[in-house]
């Protein structure tokens, strides 16, 4: 029953949806790294909810840091976030009977954990802790742009309405870390946000895709065979709720080329070895090649959805209809982009201390 990530910079996760308390622990921080709380609180802004596509559950966000923050600065020890949890509507869950939600992990929960877990809005397993992710990813963020590298991620399709892909990357990833809802082409903004309402009047769901660009990684960080960059990313990513998909670079439309048109040849740029085109993602053996490391992830519909459905009552064994109530969101991935842009840094780091040692990013007195 494990909730910790990484090597040389572990992230654990803990609390419930309707807990007291959602928080993270990072270990193996570098000292002296500047908390920039500002910062912390725009990445918080980006994942709360907003307006008819988003959760009527809307909360403060107001972390505290428990320890491991001394004076503005890393200390190197175990750094704790603490959020509370201030508006659950518990009664939403406190029934007799208990349906499992189709789609949800109230049915796997209950058989990893006997009936003990705190089921009510999804325990363990909903999205609200993922508020202690993206706070604990804005200090992990910080720190690699002190090393210039830079993080983002936009909505690539949603509704089946699509985006542009990046282009100029420097100068997309500033643009799109700057907005609320992360499209790069803002001709389609409305129409995505239509789609989006109209699948939430109809008591419905929607998914898409997230498209992430990461630039200034050194060339020779990652591992070959099983701590490849894509690896360790992915099973990052894929712990993120609703992530079913990752793909690096053009990823599964590559299979229809040939060889010849699929090879990303090398050039010198200067002193710099570049490539002239991206289609690997930034990585070559599973190391990166000093080229903007780039994926794609698959977000599905989120499974709550006001229509009936059909379904088991966990307790009785029996089958059930299922007519939920409560708070939901009818799309999550214009929230999802700042959670996959945080455990994307929370990744990173732990690979660039790896390779070049746990100080890598700490200050000097």
């Amino acid at each position: 029953m494990k909730n910790t990530f990484g090597q040389s910079l572990q992230i654990t996760l803990f609390g419930e949806s309707h807990g007291p308390y959602i928080g993270a622990v990072l270990d193996g921080l570098a000292p002296g790294i500047k908390i920039d709380e500002a910062f912390i609180e725009s990445q918080l802004d980006l994942r709360r909810p907003a307006g008819k596509i988003s959760t009527a559950r809307v909360e403060a966000d107001k972390y505290i840091f428990a320890s491991g923050v001394y004076k503005g600065y890393t200390t190197g020890t175990p750094l704790c976030i603490l959020i509370p949890n201030e508006v659950q509507r518990s009664k939403d869950y406190e029934k007799d009977e208990r349906i499992a939600r189709p789609g949800h992990a109230d049915f796997t929960a209950n058989e990893k954990y006997h009936g003990y877990e705190d089921f009510r809005g999804g325990g363990h397993f909903s999205g609200r802790i993922t508020a202690a992710l993206v706070a604990a990813g804005a200090i992990a963020i910080s720190a690699l742009k002190s090393k210039n590298i830079e993080i983002g991620t936009h909505i690539l399709k949603a509704a089946g309405v699509c985006d542009r892909s990046f282009d100029n990357i420097t100068e997309d990833i500033k643009a799109v870390n700057g907005k609320m809802f992360a499209v790069l082409d803002e001709s389609i903004k409305e129409e995505m946000l239509a789609k989006m309402t109209e699948a939430a009047e109809e008591g419905d769901s929607v998914g898409g895709i997230l498209e992430t660009a990461v630039t200034g990684m050194p060339a020779g960080v990652g591992e070959p065979w099983f701590d490849t960059v894509e690896g360790i990313l992915s099973h990052a990513l894929y712990s993120i709720p609703a992530i079913k998909g990752v793909e690096f670079g053009i990823g599964f439309d590559g299979v229809d080329l040939k060889g010849s048109q699929y090879n990303d040849p090398f050039r010198m740029d200067g002193n710099k070895v570049v490539t002239t085109s991206n289609n690997n993602g930034g990585v070559n053996g599973g190391i990166t090649n000093g080229m903007p490391i780039s994926f794609r992830c698959a977000v599905k519909p989120t499974p709550s959805i006001y229509k009936k459905q059909e379904s088991i009552e966990l307790y009785k064994h029996e089958n059930a209809d299922l007519q939920i109530e409560g708070r939901h969101d009818p799309a999550i991935i214009h929230r999802a982009r700042v959670v996959v842009d945080s455990m994307t840094a929370i990744v990173i780091y732990d690979m660039l201390s790896a390779r070049f040692g746990t100080d890598f990013f700490g200050g000097d007195k």
